[in-house]
């Protein structure tokens, strides 16, 4: 059987994620003792007991995120791992992929996002700004109708490409106020602000950048055991060099997961797609990009038995 892992990205965070694995393997239990002691706060307790509010504070759903993805990947990895095709990450998740991968530790990959949180969260203070899902099918191009709201309005563009029917768009608040207005025009059934602390994936990000690559220098990364796909090219990454220029290029560029799943299920249309953490967005997403492919997610205690039994 192959396998292709998927890790998801800032929004699948909740309340109580990661504890009943936690609680039933000790492999998992190891890794985010590992990660509170380098982050030197109690992550695990945020992660299983929330508040909410705390845990979607972008400097700690990141790193609670990459947690809960690799713990999971802790428990299975030695059953499953000969069967690993390639790997992707929505976004911070691609940071997850990475670090699955063995290009950097667990300690380090939760040090480097952690870091990337708070860069994100201050330049959201620095310039402020917004995001907007936009769903539906659009009679004019997202890309033409930012470009006319960035006209109108401030800067607007598309940030997250997540299916044929699902796109975020990013920028200044009125830029994107401007383009929720004229993509209803253009047919999208709903258009809805998110709660997010910036305007992530453009180009109000820059002023984080010069951190971020820092920041990965610091983490000593290597290449990747098996390839992971770049949210930025919708490409396979084999080198670490092209990697940490990806991940940084990654901040101000959109997220093209529809090519990115593309790619996968054309590359690997017979593998099982597995969703490694809290919840079962990206599964959601395969099954509007790529129908006919095996998707299951793989977050809990009960999830990781499955996941193991479709291996045996």
């Amino acid at each position: 059987m192959d396998i292709v892992l998927l890790f998801p990205g800032q929004g699948s965070q909740k309340p109580g994620m990661a504890k009943d694995l936690v609680d039933a393997h000790p492999a998992a239990r190891e890794l985010f003792a590992a990660i509170d002691r380098a982050l030197g706060v109690p992550l695990s307790a945020l992660c299983f007991d929330g508040p909410a509010d705390e845990l979607t504070l972008t400097q700690n759903a990141q790193p609670a995120l990459l947690a809960h993805g690799l713990a999971v990947w802790s428990v299975v990895r030695d059953r499953i791992a000969p069967h690993v095709r390639a790997a992707a990450g929505h976004s911070l998740g691609e940071f997850t992929a990475y670090a699955a991968a063995g290009a950097l530790t667990p300690v380090a990959a939760a040090k480097l996002v952690r870091r990337r949180g708070e860069l994100m969260y201050e330049s959201g203070v620095e310039r402020p700004g917004a995001m907007a899902a936009i769903l539906g099918t659009l009679t004019t191009p997202i890309d033409a109708l930012c470009q006319r709201a960035t006209a109108d309005a401030g800067t607007v563009v598309p940030a997250n490409y997540n299916s044929p029917e699902q796109v975020v768009v990013s920028g200044e608040v009125a830029g994107v106020e401007r383009a929720m207005e004229l993509v209803k025009e253009a047919g999208a059934k709903r258009a809805v602000k998110l709660n997010v602390s910036g305007a992530f994936h453009s180009p109000l990000m820059e002023i984080a950048q010069p951190g971020l690559g820092e920041a990965l220098k610091a983490a000593q990364m290597r290449a990747p055991a098996f390839p992971v796909v770049s949210n930025v090219t919708a490409a396979p990454v084999m080198n670490a060099d092209e990697a940490q220029s990806l991940l940084l290029r990654q901040l101000t560029s959109p997220v093209r997961w529809t090519d990115v799943v593309g790619y996968l299920a054309a590359q690997y249309p017979s593998a099982l797609f597995v969703e490694m953490g809290p919840g079962n967005v990206l599964t959601g997403l395969m099954k509007r990009i790529a129908p006919s492919v095996a998707t299951m997610s793989c977050g809990t205690s009960a999830e990781v038995d499955q996941l193991l039994a479709r291996v045996a």
